[in-house]
């Protein structure tokens, strides 16, 4: 029987004399997992992406430049001649050989009989890929290319479960590093990693809308998976908003621990921002080393006699005896007590003594004179008139609703003789039955 061959101890130097499966524990790829299946499907691609980034460094970037130079024209046919005005600036050679690389990845389609070349679909999908390479970069740029991808293939009804776990890791990621920030007590790591938390939350907050319709539509399509995701990137969501709170009480904490130095102003903070601002702290203390420490030298005697005058300048001295002030009357005062203006007394005799003969009134002889303010307290004491409530009560008030009259106004009015008031309502005074 033949034995069995085993595998290498080590892996060849050449990767390119290794296949897939030599990589891998039981030499085969795990065919099972769908990751790994997406990726067998895009071979094209991850073709195109080698002949963009195999080499050197500076030769990539030659690449990448000419890639997206190329893709930003916008004609949909080429000639020789066409790229060579757009490229004037390299050399013949090199366009050459960036050309022809193009065209072996499939990026560049080149046809004889009208000898142009073209843009392919691959090249097209390749720069979609590529586009954060030529974007600002920011320390939010990944979370907001990811929520943009979201979004947007949201709106195309392209989305894929594979967006969102990325997008839902990304979240994860920053929850970490923001738990770190405030467990370690630091103000200016608090203070840095509250400006991004702020711009993760707009950015969150402004992508809320699709994420919303994202959960809503997997519940309705019934995708198991993308509704699980879904329902975690919520969840996610929900963490970072509520750790809003904690990082108030964090910078809480932080502020009730600086300290001002005396009576400048300057507090640690402050300090600790201007040495951070400094670029070499030892020059701060060049020449302190050269100073000579003097020393005091103070015999005993004189230290006796310097305590013995500063105790003697500091003894307070002891309070004399004084004896009690003599007693004094009280003097004598007047215990005001509030009293309520006259007018209801007045109402009530008068309502008293129109009672012995119960006929409808005229409201206007009841409220005016002596002056406007007078007229308006009594215009205002009509409502207790019949009032339900105020009858139970005792005082002046309690008799000024048990009187046998209701108000009635009317919405005519007409000048009055008066000499404080020269307008008002008609109204007049009903008396009311005893059953009433």
């Amino acid at each position: 029987m033949s034995q069995p061959t085993l595998p290498p101890t080590s892996l060849p130097e050449s990767d390119d004399a290794l296949r897939v499966e030599d990589y891998f524990r039981d030499g085969s790829a795990p065919a099972e997992a769908l990751l790994w299946w997406q990726l067998e499907h895009q071979d094209a691609l991850q073709a195109a992406l080698r002949a963009l980034f195999q080499g050197s460094a500076a030769l990539t970037r030659l690449r990448l430049w000419v890639f997206f130079e190329l893709m930003a024209l916008r004609e949909s046919r080429l000639t020789r001649e066409a790229l060579n005005q757009a490229f004037h600036v390299l050399r013949d050679e090199a366009l050459d050989g960036v050309l022809k690389r193009f065209r072996e990845a499939d990026l560049l389609a080149w046809d004889a009989t009208a000898q142009t070349y073209a843009v392919t679909p691959l090249a097209q999908q390749v720069v979609g890929l590529l586009q954060p390479l030529t974007q600002e970069q920011s320390p939010d740029g990944d979370l907001a290319s990811l929520l943009a991808g979201v979004a947007g293939a949201h709106q195309l009804g392209t989305l894929q479960p594979a967006q969102l776990q990325h997008l839902l890791a990304q979240l994860s990621r920053l929850y970490d590093e923001f738990a770190d920030a405030i467990a370690s007590g630091s103000e200016f790591a608090l203070r840095r990693a509250r400006t991004r938390f702020e711009k993760a939350l707009t950015l969150v907050d402004r992508a809320g809308e699709a994420l919303g319709a994202i959960i809503a539509q997997a519940e309705a399509a019934g995708d198991a998976r993308l509704e699980r995701l879904a329902r975690e990137l919520g969840l996610a969501q929900a963490r970072l908003l509520a750790m809003a709170s904690q990082f108030n009480r964090a910078l809480q904490q932080a502020d009730r621990q600086r300290v001002t130095l005396g009576s400048t102003g300057i507090t640690t903070t402050d300090v600790r921002r201007w040495l951070q601002s400094q670029g070499d702290l030892a020059a701060l203390i060049n020449g302190a080393w050269e100073r000579p420490v003097h020393p005091v030298l103070v015999a005993q005697r004189d230290l006796v006699d310097t305590a013995e005058a500063e105790f003697e300048r500091d003894r307070p001295k002891p309070a004399e005896a004084a004896a009690l002030p003599q007693g004094q009357a009280a003097p004598t005062g007047e215990l005001a007590v509030m009293q309520l203006p006259p007018d209801m007394d007045q109402m009530q005799t008068l309502l008293s003594a129109w009672a012995a003969e119960p006929v409808e009134r005229d409201l206007a002889p009841a409220i005016l004179g002596d002056s406007y303010a007078r007229s308006a307290y009594r215009a205002q004491l009509l409502p207790l008139l019949g009032d339900a409530q105020a009858r139970h009560l005792k005082g002046a008030t309690g008799d000024m609703a048990r009187q046998p009259w209701s108000v009635r106004w009317s919405a005519d009015q007409g000048p009055v003789d008066d000499e404080f008031v020269k307008w008002m309502s008609r109204g007049v005074l009903t008396p009311e039955s005893p059953a009433t």
